[in-house]
Formats: structure tokens, C-alpha cells, sequence
């Protein structure tokens, strides 16, 4: 028959030890979709700077320069959030909802500023929107990892988790 070793004082709390496992491992996925939004967006600006329309880059169009910042500005904060995660675990999961959730959007950003060859099999833009959704299956939806950690910061007071994995379902 199975029998626990050791005393209640050397028992180790199971729970928590998976639940810490958890955290780093979010830490560390919010690294890899953090790098991977950051390449989307490094392979995106240097196809901008070489695909000419109207006989100059689209790189050089206003538009497309200020999408690429607002997605720079996006990949850095992730960034932060990965770092400070890095540090303290116990960020992971909030880190991991920011990171994912830059890794779609740039992603998705990736394949539109390719314009038609994004779309291809014949491009690899495609792969890291395929990346960005895939990550977000290991951990769950964005929303799910939020309201978690706002439920372990104690932002909604006497809200249980049970009830507002409720109300997410719901």
C-alpha cells in the first residue's frame, strides 16, 4: 500500500507546488510569445522597408509606419511584463494574457501589412499567427488568465473564484 513519507512537517504542499509550477511555467510561455511577437514584427518592418508601391516603399506611408509603432509600443510592454515575471513568478499569468494577447495582434498585423502573399502557404506569416493560437490553448483564453490574477490581487473583494469563473462562463 502507498504511504506518504515523512512527517506533516516535512510534508510538502502539493497544491502549491503545482500551483508555483504553473506560474513559472506562464513566465516562461509569456518569454517564447513575447520573442515570437517580436520577430513577426522584426520579418513585418523589414518586408515594409522592401516592397515598393506607387514607386516607393510601403514603409515610407504613415499609415503603415504608425501601425508598426503602436505594435512596437505593444511588443515592449509585453516585454516588461515578461521580465518582471522572469523575477517575480507570481506575475506569470498577467504577464502571459499580455504577451498572448500581443503575439495575436501583431501576428494578425503581420499577415495584413504582407498584404497577399501573407495570406500564402508560401510565406511564413502565417506561422505565427498559427503560434499565437496555439500558445493560447496551453494556458486558456486571455480573459480566463485576467481574471485570475485579478482574483489573486483581491481586486474584486469578497468575490470567490468559483463565482466569477461563473460569471466568465456565463
Amino acid at each position: 500500500p502507498a504511504a506518504l513519507l515523512g512527517t506533516d512537517a516535512d510534508t510538502a504542499d502539493v497544491c502549491g507546488a503545482l500551483a508555483a509550477t504553473g506560474r513559472t511555467a506562464a513566465a516562461a510561455l509569456a518569454a517564447e510569445a513575447v520573442g515570437a511577437a517580436a520577430g513577426a514584427l522584426e520579418r513585418t518592418v523589414t518586408y515594409v522597408k522592401e516592397r515598393e508601391q506607387f514607386g516607393r516603399a510601403i514603409g515610407s506611408f504613415q499609415a503603415v509606419k504608425h501601425r508598426l509603432a503602436d505594435l512596437y509600443v505593444r511588443v515592449e510592454a509585453a516585454r516588461s511584463a515578461a521580465y518582471y515575471a522572469a523575477w517575480d513568478p507570481a506575475a506569470g499569468p498577467l504577464a502571459l494574457a499580455q504577451a498572448l494577447e500581443t503575439a495575436r495582434t501583431v501576428a494578425g498585423e503581420a499577415v495584413q501589412l504582407h498584404g497577399g502573399i501573407g495570406f500564402t502557404w508560401e510565406h511564413e506569416a502565417h506561422l505565427y499567427v498559427k503560434r499565437a493560437a496555439a500558445d493560447e490553448l496551453l494556458f486558456g483564453p486571455v480573459h480566463r488568465l485576467r481574471d485570475h490574477a485579478a482574483v489573486r490581487a483581491g481586486l474584486f473583494g469578497d468575490v470567490s473564484s468559483r463565482a466569477l469563473a461563473h460569471e466568465a462562463a456565463v
